[in-house]
């Protein structure tokens, strides 16, 4: 349930940053000292060249990753039951520490000087489109399979009658164990497409989580197997036939 610290803290944080980015877009105005105190600690030059798809992809991009953390603090807030598990210390600190390097990465993808006082000319791409299209399909199957695990607990009426763990059905979880995982990568991967496909610091976000939810989905794959008998067998753990 302290997952929804991370939440908390990623719509505050990156909510920050995209006002920031947008009013210096948009507005021509700079960013203050201290950001760019970051930007030039993470060793991006102030200077570079300026592209408006590259831009308005980054704003793009920090945008959905926003939407996305609004999305999961309502849904640990009013969706999800949580059974009485806890959190190590360390992953609780690394995950907030996350939340706020993963939105300042997307930030450091452009200059501090942004656009040197010029207003953004919003230029969409073909990668735009299918990365976004991509983030609502993966976000709108990510919230049905946390709706379905959420009902395993619930009466008919709403109202939680168990905590315990049940085997859930319905949706990409007829495929794997972990669909919600699965949906996080390609998140991800959208926001990947979104940048163009050719931003090597963002892949290596993607890399990272994709190790990070293959891990999880396989301890709860071998979960399910171990105190479920009659466990589907040919669901696969985290990705669909593999």
């Amino acid at each position: 349930r302290w997952f929804t610290h991370f939440y908390v803290v990623s719509v505050l944080w990156n909510g920050f940053l995209l006002i920031c980015l947008f009013r210096a877009e948009f507005l021509g105005e700079s960013f203050p000292s201290w950001i760019q105190d970051m930007h030039h600690a993470l060793g991006r030059d102030s200077q570079g060249k300026d592209t408006g798809n590259e831009h308005f992809s980054v704003l793009l991009v920090l945008l959905l990753l926003w939407l996305h953390s609004c999305r999961r603090l309502a849904e640990c807030l009013w969706t999800s039951v949580f059974s009485s598990g806890v959190i190590h210390i360390v992953q609780y600190c690394f995950g907030l520490g996350y939340y706020i390097a993963v939105g300042s990465t997307v930030l450091c993808q452009v200059p501090t000087n942004v656009r040197n006082g010029k207003k953004l000319s919003v230029q969409i791409c073909w990668y735009h489109i299918i990365g976004v299209m991509m983030y609502i399909w993966a976000s709108l199957h990510q919230h049905r399979c946390l709706a379905i695990l959420a009902n395993l607990r619930k009466s008919r009426s709403g109202k939680v009658v168990s905590l315990s763990h049940s085997v859930p059905f319905g949706d990409w979880f007829e495929s794997v164990s972990c669909p919600h995982y699965f949906a996080e990568l390609l998140i991800y991967v959208s926001m990947a497409i979104t940048l163009g496909m050719h931003n090597v610091t963002w892949w290596c976000v993607v890399m990272y989580v994709l190790f990070n939810q293959a891990l999880a989905a396989v301890l709860c794959h071998e979960f399910y197997q171990n105190n479920f008998s009659s466990y589907p067998k040919h669901r696969k753990a985290f990705i669909p036939l593999v």
